[in-house]
């Protein structure tokens, strides 16, 4: 529900600011609840609770820009910040592409229901927040001799925000979310394999903490007497949680940020086959209580279904208000919202036991990939698979190549997508992979 005073004060210093010299304005006033609780041998090892409100100000002064925040929210102390903010925007270099986005491309101030907020968010009992958190540690006791600590978490936030551009768009959000987690360490003897798990929902009856604990030491356990194996080139099956790490590397050098300071391997590449004919991604701001659900980006762009990758063709770069002026392309907004990918047929266990040979990967671990040229290094961890069944654990792996090969490379997509999950990633199965091992 909108707060009509805060709606105001947004209105009020967007027109002070213009007031008193500044050419264009876009103002953000926000307030935000979140707790959090953390158990451990079913007691409270952390309880946490932050209420915060604020105003964030972008200021176009004589051709230059600046960004200020405060959380001092009486007229009079915003009097004083607005204009020593404009003061000092004035002393910065020209910027001749930073200006609000053309009217026509920023939301319209239509209004629609995306399913993000719960309002029963305020009526919660902290003692159910506990219980949850409780739960999900409880529910491991006694499962294995081999558990040195099992923890158990719940999380929560409410947020809503207030855009105002001076240009007369003017939107409002509001969202909440939920989440339990658990996280377990083994006893492996000559390691420690540890793993987690977690559900998550924007309601507060759609949220469960039932198996989570559970989970979480199941795939730690399993990790038990991982090791290497020999260098060569493989197929390599990455689980659906674990797909976003190797698929951020792909969405990087489709940023204009990235485009722009010539540091994007697809720079230039709309219209090219760039992946497998199987890799189809649709940008999707609009899916009912989806984690990026959104009318509209942090610059009063107005939210597109748009198509990203179709067969492995390239159709659209993330191209943001500033950056689009830069490169004198169209904006379409400067973030993903939600990924939707065309699914296969298979779930994770009929694709495993279609590989020959090759890892199933459930994780990785640092490394690189470079946006420019595409070239990556990763330690991954998994399980070792030989004509369709898993032998054992697998530790102390990586990976090397080329996203410009790897993503023609994928051979399999699975039946799998986390739907709770901003993108909702698949499992994904690649061929000709290199892995160094012994």
């Amino acid at each position: 529900m909108k707060d009509n005073k805060k709606v105001e004060m947004a209105q009020w210093a967007s027109q002070y600011a213009m007031d008193n010299g500044a050419k264009e304005v876009s103002v953000s006033v926000y307030d935000s609840k979140e707790s959090e609780v953390e158990v451990r041998k079913q007691k409270i090892e952390k309880i946490q609770e932050s209420i915060q409100s604020g105003l964030s100000i972008k200021l176009y002064v004589n051709g230059k820009y600046s960004t200020h925040s405060t959380n001092r929210l009486k007229k009079d102390d915003l009097q004083k910040f607005i204009k020593e903010a404009i003061l000092g925007t004035n002393y910065l270099a020209e910027d001749k592409y930073r200006s609000l986005p053309d009217l026509h491309l920023c939301y319209d101030g239509e209004e629609k229901d995306l399913k993000l907020f719960d309002s029963s968010y305020d009526t919660i009992d902290p003692r159910q927040k506990i219980d949850l958190a409780m739960q999900v540690e409880a529910e491991t006791t006694g499962m294995d001799d081999r558990i040195i600590s099992v923890s158990g978490s719940y999380n929560d936030g409410s947020y809503r925000s207030y855009l105002v551009l001076s240009n007369g768009v003017e939107g409002f959000k509001e969202s909440t979310s939920y989440s339990v987690s658990a996280s377990a360490s083994i006893n492996g003897g000559d390691s420690r394999p540890s793993d987690y798990h977690y559900n998550s929902s924007r309601f507060w009856d759609q949220l469960s903490g039932e198996g989570v604990g559970k989970y979480a030491v199941e795939r730690a356990l399993r990790k038990v007497g991982a090791k290497k194996i020999k260098s060569g080139k493989m197929e390599m099956l990455i689980e659906n949680r674990s797909v976003g790490r190797v698929f951020s590397s792909l969405i990087q050098p489709l940023l204009g940020r990235n485009i722009q300071q010539k540091r994007s391997f697809l720079e230039g590449k709309i219209g090219h086959k760039i992946a497998s004919d199987l890799l189809s991604i649709t940008d999707n701001p609009f899916i009912e209580s989806g984690r990026n659900s959104r009318l509209y980006d942090r610059n009063g762009l107005a939210a597109r279904k748009m198509n990203v990758i179709e067969n492995g063709i390239l159709k659209s770069y993330y191209i943001g208000n500033y950056y689009g002026k830069k490169l004198d392309m169209e904006p379409t907004t400067g973030s993903s919202s939600n990924l939707i990918f065309k699914p296969g047929t298979k779930n994770l266990e009929g694709l495993t036991k279609g590989m020959n040979e090759g890892i199933l990967v459930t994780g990785f671990n640092g490394g690189n990939s470079n946006s420019a040229t595409g070239d990556f290094s990763v330690g991954v961890e998994g399980f070792y698979v030989k004509k369709g069944v898993i032998l054992h654990p697998v530790s102390g792996m990586n990976i090397t190549g080329n996203h410009k090969d790897i993503w023609n490379n994928l051979i399999a997509i699975g039946n799998d997508p986390l739907t709770d999950r901003a993108w909702q990633t698949p499992s994904m199965m690649f061929e000709g992979v290199d892995f160094s091992g012994l």
